[in-house]
């Protein structure tokens, strides 16, 4: 019972103050050494897509709260995005949704390198350090989709949305949105350090070989 007691323990303060902690000190490290990379890739950006440079959205956030997105912009600009992902749905998300981008906005050639290689996400170490989110979570939802979750499909929202995540892994954007459920669901039930290290490691290795970008 004891041995009980102490996971839980570390499990709980693991997932309040030691993954905080780590954010902070990885996000601030990062940003200071990918520094001269992030500014590079903004030029690059900038002379091969033009502006804007980075790509911003309202996403969901931990208990359904709202921030501020960063990304590099992968795609052509269009003059309402919002009015691309409406959707009517009563009962939750189906499990066999699958995101689709509007068919009047393509990806830039830059656009594809820096998805392929996640590269459009480097500019969300700073909402890591805002603490908007972590670097392992499920993957931020826009708020058309997550204003239509079951109350089963919010449970994905009780921990900080990351950079990458246990769906990413699993399946990255080859997977439907009823497993990613279940993915993310698993993570915010088991949320450690084992795992936290378990999906970062496997998330280089997919990175490197570009596997189920899009």
């Amino acid at each position: 019972m004891k041995e009980v007691v102490l996971s839980e323990s570390v499990h709980n303060f693991y997932s309040r103050f030691g993954k905080r902690i780590a954010d902070i000190m990885a996000s601030i490290i990062l940003l200071l050494l990918f520094a001269p990379l992030l500014l590079l890739f903004s030029i690059l950006a900038l002379l091969l897509s033009g502006r804007p440079i980075f790509f911003r959205q309202i996403r969901s956030g931990i208990n359904n709260t709202s921030f501020l997105i960063w990304k590099f912009r992968t795609m052509q600009p269009i003059m309402d995005e919002s009015s691309s992902h409406q959707y009517e749905w009563g009962n939750g998300v189906p499990k066999d949704f699958s995101f689709v981008k509007p068919i009047d906005q393509e990806v830039t050639k830059i656009g594809k390198i820096y998805r392929k290689y996640s590269i459009d996400e480097f500019p969300q170490l700073w909402n890591v350090l805002k603490g908007d989110m972590s670097f392992v979570g499920p993957r931020p939802e826009m708020v058309e989709i997550t204003s239509h979750y079951s109350e089963e499909q919010k449970k994905r929202l009780r921990v900080k949305p990351g950079i990458t995540g246990y769906a990413q892994i699993n399946g990255r954007s080859e997977i439907s949105h009823g497993q990613k459920m279940e993915l993310d669901r698993y993570y915010v039930e088991n949320c450690s350090l084992a795992l936290d290290i378990k999906i970062i490691a496997r998330t280089i290795l997919l990175v490197i070989r570009g596997k189920g970008a899009y």
